[in-house]
């Protein structure tokens, strides 16, 4: 039996709010870690910082970004996709902009 219009619309609804909360607790989490590691205090172009969050993202996910020698997180490849996106967008935020 087919749903009702109305009701993926409310499923639609629903869905995005968790979406919405998700990306919330990830650029949270990700804004966090980027003042820890003192990001907060450089002035640095957006774009650049996008292009570098994107980088490590590549290279958690597996890929040919710049390593450092140490372990790649291949179980964390699901993990490491939003990240970067949010990333970026936790330093729109105000946190990360000097």
């Amino acid at each position: 039996m087919k749903k009702p219009s109305s009701k993926i619309r409310d499923e639609i609804a629903r869905l995005q709010e968790q979406l919405r909360q998700a990306e919330t607790r990830e650029a949270e989490r990700i804004g966090r870690i980027a003042l820890k590691a003192g990001l907060g205090d450089i002035e640095v172009e957006e774009a650049e910082l996008q292009a570098a969050f994107e980088g490590l993202a590549k290279r958690f996910r597996g890929g040919q970004g710049a390593s450092t020698g140490g372990k790649k997180a291949n179980g964390d490849v699901g993990a490491g996709a939003p990240s970067a996106a949010v990333a970026s967008g936790a330093a729109q935020g105000g946190n990360g902009e000097a």
